[in-house]
């Protein structure tokens, strides 16, 4: 069943996926960090998930065109590149400018409060 849906057994797609979850969170923080818009992430991880897929069928002997596969990978690195991305640039926001703004729960940010 798990390779059915995964393309390649449990273990072997678990490693693969998490090291290119560890790719996209790199990608997502030096997209914040160089102030770019979230939106770039978007065909970076696509091309992450592709490289996924790649590594599944070369060294797994995964199914190449396995397409629940390529969706549940894709979103898992889409997802991580995005919430990398959210936290970085909040965290940025506030360090840069401390006097503008405050830290507004996980993502965000808002202005600072008139005393």
């Amino acid at each position: 069943m798990t390779r059915l849906l995964l393309g390649t057994n449990f273990g072997a797609w678990f490693g693969v996926v998490l090291f290119f979850c560890g790719c996209a969170h790199l990608m997502g923080r030096a997209l914040a960090e160089s102030w770019r818009p979230a939106r770039h992430a978007v065909p970076y991880a696509l091309l992450l998930s592709i490289g996924d897929r790649l590594v599944i069928y070369l060294l797994f002997e995964g199914n190449l065109f396995s397409v629940p596969g390529f969706i549940i990978d894709t979103y898992l690195i889409v997802m991580t590149a995005m919430v990398t991305y959210h936290l970085t640039l909040a965290a940025q926001m506030v360090r840069q400018y401390p006097w503008l703004y405050e830290r507004h729960l996980l993502l965000g940010w808002r202005e600072k409060q008139k005393r």
